[in-house]
C-alpha cells in the first residue's frame, strides 16, 4: 500500500518532533488549528456560485429531477454520500439518495477526458441512504440512516444486483470505511449517544457473515480503547449500542474514511474529527471546533470526510457556511471551497477521481432547500498529490 503522510494528532510520543518542535506539541492538545490554506485564499464566486482557490474550476454534473446530460437517467433527489471507482481509463461516481422509501444509489460514468458517458440506478427503494463507503473489491456500501437501517452492497457498474448485509448490524447507519490492512469495516452511527463499530467478515471480501464489534472506552478523547462483540447485530429488542457495557459514546457519528493505518471519522454533535490508530488501538482528536484558538473555527457542522493521496483530509460541512475544509498533515485547517446562496442545504459526498485531479461533491438541497433541488458538482484543478 502507498505510504501517506497523514497527520497524527494527540497522544503519540514524539509527535511534536515529527512536525517541528514544541509549538506543534502544544497545538496537538487542541488538534488541528486554523492557518493559511496550502491552496491560497478563496476567489470570488464562479458562475456556479462556488468560491475556489486560484487554478480551480467547477461544473455542474447533475441536478435532482433532471436527466443527466446525454443520458436517460433522472438524477435522484437529496444526493448524499459518494465515491469514485476506476473504470478502464475513465471512472464512475456513485451517489446515495437520502429520501424515505424511494432512496438508493445512482451512478455517473465518465471517460478518460471527464465526459459523461452514462448514468443509471444501482439500488432502488431503500430508506434514507445517507453515506457509506467503497470496498477494495470495487463495490459501494450504501447505509440506511434509520433506526433499523441496514447496509446494502451495490455494484457501481449496475450489472450485479444489490445485496443487503444484515450481519453488519441494524442501527442508524451513517458511513463506513474498509481497513484491508487489519481486515475490518468501520461503521459510524448517527445518534446523540451512538457508537463506533467494526465488522470482521468471516471470509475477507464476503460481507455475508462475520462478527460485529463495538468500541469500548471511557469519556476521554484520547488513549487506548478496546472492542467487544455485539451479541445481537439485529438490534431487536435491544439496540446494538446498548448491548455492551462500557461502549464508548459518540455524539452523532457522520463521515468515515480509512487510510494508512488510521480510521478518521466525524461527529456532528460536537464538531469533532477523530482518529483511530488501528495498529495501536488508540483514539485521538484531530479537530475540535471548541478548542480552536485565535478566532472563529473555520470548520463547523462536520459531516462527510475523504482524503487526498498526499494526506490532506477534506471535510464537508452540514451547515456552517457550506464549505469543504482541508486539514493538512501539518495540522492546519482552512477552507478549500465555499458554496454560496444555498443556506438551506448541506455539502455531501466528497470523493476524488482515481487520478486525484477532480473532486466530486453535492449540495444536497441546492438553492431550493428541498430534496428535489440537489446539485452534484465536479471541481478540477491542481490538487496536492
Amino acid at each position: 500500500m502507498e505510504r501517506r503522510g497523514f497527520l497524527r494528532v494527540a497522544v503519540v510520543g514524539g509527535a511534536a518532533a515529527a512536525f517541528g518542535g514544541a509549538s506543534w506539541g502544544q497545538a496537538f492538545a487542541a488538534g488541528a488549528q486554523p492557518g493559511a490554506s496550502p491552496y491560497g485564499g478563496l476567489l470570488a464566486a464562479d458562475g456556479n456560485g462556488i468560491r475556489l482557490p486560484a487554478g480551480f474550476t467547477s461544473r455542474v454534473v447533475a441536478r435532482s429531477g433532471q436527466k443527466v446530460a446525454g443520458t436517460n437517467y433522472t438524477w435522484h433527489p437529496a444526493p448524499d454520500g459518494g465515491a469514485c471507482f476506476a473504470d478502464g481509463s475513465g471512472w464512475i461516481y456513485v451517489s446515495n439518495s437520502e429520501v424515505s422509501g424511494t432512496g438508493g444509489v445512482g451512478a455517473v460514468r465518465f471517460d478518460a477526458q471527464g465526459r459523461i458517458t452514462g448514468a443509471y440506478r444501482t439500488l432502488a427503494n431503500t430508506n434514507v441512504n445517507c453515506a457509506g463507503g467503497a470496498t477494495p473489491w470495487n463495490t459501494w456500501l450504501s447505509c440506511e440512516e434509520v433506526s433499523d437501517g441496514q447496509v446494502y452492497e451495490t455494484d457501481p457498474w449496475g450489472v450485479n444486483p444489490a445485496v443487503v448485509r444484515p450481519a453488519m448490524g441494524r442501527f442508524k447507519h451513517e458511513a463506513c470505511a474498509v481497513d484491508a490492512e487489519h481486515g475490518y469495516v468501520y461503521l459510524t452511527e448517527d445518534v446523540a449517544d451512538g457508537c463506533l463499530y467494526r465488522f470482521r467478515p468471516t471470509t475477507w471480501g464476503d460481507l455475508g457473515s462475520g462478527t460485529l464489534q463495538v468500541m469500548r472506552g471511557g469519556t476521554a478523547t484520547s488513549g487506548p480503547v478496546t472492542w467487544a462483540t455485539v451479541p445481537d447485530p439485529d438490534g431487536s429488542p435491544t439496540a446494538t449500542r446498548y448491548q455492551v457495557s462500557g461502549a464508548k459514546r459518540f455524539n452523532g457519528g457522520e463521515g468515515c474514511y480509512y487510510a494508512d493505518g488510521t480510521c478518521w471519522f466525524t461527529t456532528k454533535g460536537d464538531n469533532r474529527v477523530w482518529a483511530y490508530d488501528a495498529t495501536a488501538s488508540t483514539l485521538s482528536l484531530t479537530y475540535d471546533d471548541s478548542l480552536v484558538s485565535g478566532g472563529a473555527p473555520p470548520l463547523t457542522g462536520v459531516d462527510n470526510i475523504t482524503g487526498a493521496a498526499n494526506g490532506d483530509l477534506f471535510v464537508a460541512e452540514d451547515g456552517g457556511n457550506l464549505e469543504i475544509c482541508v486539514i493538512t498533515p501539518a495540522g492546519v485547517v482552512a477552507p478549500f471551497l465555499r458554496v454560496g446562496g444555498q443556506s438551506g442545504s448541506e455539502i455531501t459526498g466528497p470523493a476524488f477521481s482515481p487520478a486525484g485531479d477532480r473532486l466530486y461533491f453535492s449540495s444536497q438541497r441546492g438553492t431550493s432547500g428541498s430534496s428535489s433541488g440537489g446539485i452534484t458538482y465536479e471541481v478540477t484543478g491542481p490538487f496536492r498529490r
